[in-house]
């Protein structure tokens, strides 16, 4: 059976700028592709292009495709990114000047339609920046198709970049689901680079981190099977651990949707396939839905923010005091939001002076930078000498500065242009999907979730007060202001179906609002994952109005799956071993 070496060199825009050189002198590839972009990223990318209509793609992409570009050539290996970002057509243009420099034939396209700013009063987009509908994959795949060496996108779906060199070399039609949906997982894996090889990996004391972690790849078969592996002598490791814990990466419920397919992440199945080597197989994909995703961003107003190093005894009344302080200078125009939070850091009988210190933050917004510039930043300064004994800050607070919010419209697919701009100039119109399917009814979900409600209930085994994390491996992230967190059984647990009873049973909204008492008062959803001995819980509205105006302490929720993993319970003794 055919089979299609699709490696990775970036999952975010400032990744490792030697990973795609390491991907191609490190092994045999078909196939580099690069996701470069993220919700931030695209208010970074327009704020760029609001300096300059020639800017608004990843300039780091340029720079690695230029310095590597004789070799994928020799190496025959095609590139393919959605570093193109909100101007693909730039940097299309920009790799065959880099190209034509250094005398190496390649042949470049882009792939455009995503950007729908032209279009954002007609669409009731209000004040957005950017305004970029997720494209799939078929456009890139007609791009290969026709002989391009190195694609670039804008807003495609993060997977697309995997899917479509499969959709070109097997020649997979719109309604091959199942295959499509493989490829959806392969790129769903590999798209967040050495996230998937150990990278922030709540195992990691289990893997090589001597060295740095490798970069992921995978073999993906004409049936739609997928092998994700690493290429060797690099760091890190690929289990079914570290893959696990890319499924469960910021994904929403049972369901993974595309513009291209819709995949049954329930019908995953993983195995060891050797060192290093993790099989995916039994994946079932269903007709996408009609309608897309398309990631608005907006100008929220001026930001700004001081922390206040709190030192020793009578913590509570040092920041009641400075607090006070600060809102009494701001009171005659005061900021339209003020948002305080006191970290306690110190510990008792500390040893040392930082163990005696906690972290007293202050942040503050406003549309008029004035509001949050000089006169915060003076009313913490001025207060210096005459406020708690031993005042001091992390930083002076600067200017103030921009801030974006985030959400998400959805269009019709028929409504958004996919378009391919070949070498020539010439256009390739991509028709959408003309097999589409609504949303699951809430009869759907309610059986679904049948297993989870029927583990629940009361359990007489004699328990021990750990930490969860102690049994469970967890990663959590960011979509849009709600934040998501993966939980599930180490595949090496010796018990890990009945562990994996417990913990669907354990871990209902009530009880991660107990856990996490800052979700307590937000819609909490948790969804079983049987086949990963799992579970996954949406915490709605944590983060806001998204990354770019969370005040937050971990404002892209990347660690609040170890704060899970901290928190004391009592599991069952034999679950423990």
């Amino acid at each position: 059976m055919r089979t299609l070496r699709v490696g990775n060199c970036s999952g975010f825009y400032g990744d490792r700028f030697s990973a795609m050189r390491e991907m191609l002198e490190g092994g045999e590839l078909d196939y580099l592709t690069g996701d470069y972009l993220a919700e931030l990223t695209m208010l970074i990318l327009g704020r760029d292009r609001m300096k300059s209509a020639d800017l608004g793609y990843a300039k780091t992409f340029l720079r690695q495709v230029t310095e590597n570009l004789a070799l994928a050539k020799e190496r025959g290996v095609r590139i393919v990114a959605n570093a193109g970002g909100l101007n693909p057509a730039g940097l299309a243009a920009a790799l065959r000047e880099a190209a034509a420099e250094q005398g190496v034939d390649v042949v470049v396209a882009h792939v455009e339609g995503d950007d729908l700013m032209a279009r954002s009063a007609e669409l009731g987009f209000g004040d957005a920046i950017t305004a970029n509908a997720y494209l799939g994959a078929f456009g890139i795949a007609e791009a290969l198709r026709a002989g391009a060496d190195i694609v670039v996108t804008g807003r495609v779906t993060d997977a697309s970049v995997v899917l479509g060199p499969a959709i070109a070399e097997f020649g997979w039609g719109r309604e091959d689901f199942d295959r499509l949906a493989g490829a959806v997982v392969a790129g769903h894996v590999i798209e967040c680079g050495a996230q998937a090889t150990g990278g922030n990996f709540s195992g990691f004391r289990d893997i090589d981190t001597s060295r740095p972690l490798g970069f992921p790849l995978a073999e993906i078969a004409e049936d739609g099977t997928v092998v994700i592996t690493k290429h060797e002598g690099t760091g890190g490791a690929v289990t079914v651990d570290t893959v696990t814990a890319q499924l469960v990466y910021e994904i929403q419920d049972q369901r993974y949707l595309n513009p291209d397919v819709v995949v049954d992440l329930t019908s995953i199945e993983l195995a060891a396939d050797g060192d290093d080597r993790v099989r995916i197989s039994g994946v079932r994909g269903s007709a996408p839905p009609a309608s897309t995703k398309v990631c608005l961003n907006a100008f929220g107003g001026f930001r700004n923010s001081v922390e206040f190093v709190l030192t020793g005894l009578d913590i509570e009344e040092k920041a009641a005091w400075v607090r006070r302080q600060i809102e009494e200078a701001l009171a005659a125009s005061p900021p339209a939001e003020i948002a305080w939070d006191l970290v306690r850091t110190d510990r008792e009988d500390p040893e040392t002076q930082p163990q005696a210190a906690a972290l007293l933050r202050c942040h503050v917004k406003d549309a008029d930078q004035a509001k949050v510039g000089r006169a915060f930043s003076g009313a913490a300064v001025e207060v210096g000498l005459a406020s708690y004994p031993g005042f001091t800050m992390t930083a002076p607070p600067g200017r103030g500065a921009p801030y974006g919010l985030y959400r998400a419209a959805y269009v019709p697919q028929a409504e958004v242009p996919h378009v391919v701009v070949h070498a020539d100039g010439s256009r390739t119109e991509i028709d959408p999907p003309k097999v589409t399917a609504d949303a699951p009814t809430d009869d759907f979900w309610n059986g679904m979730n049948a297993s989870v409600d029927d583990a629940r209930g009361s359990r007489s085994e004699s328990c021990r007060e750990v930490p969860l994390g102690r049994l469970v491996h967890a990663r959590s992230g960011d979509k849009g202001g709600n934040a998501n967190v993966g939980v599930w059984i180490p595949a090496t647990h010796p018990r890990r179906d009945e562990a994996a009873a417990w913990l669907a049973g354990f871990l209902t909204p009530d009880r991660i609002k107990q856990l996490l008492p800052e979700a307590a008062d937000l819609e909490v959803e948790v969804h079983p994952l049987p086949n990963l001995a799992g579970v996954n819980v949406l915490l709605h509205g944590l983060l806001g109005e998204g990354v770019a105006s969370s005040t937050r302490f971990d404002p892209q929720a990347k660690a609040v799956g170890e704060w899970l993993r901290a928190r004391i319970v009592a599991i069952p003794e034999e679950l423990l071993a």
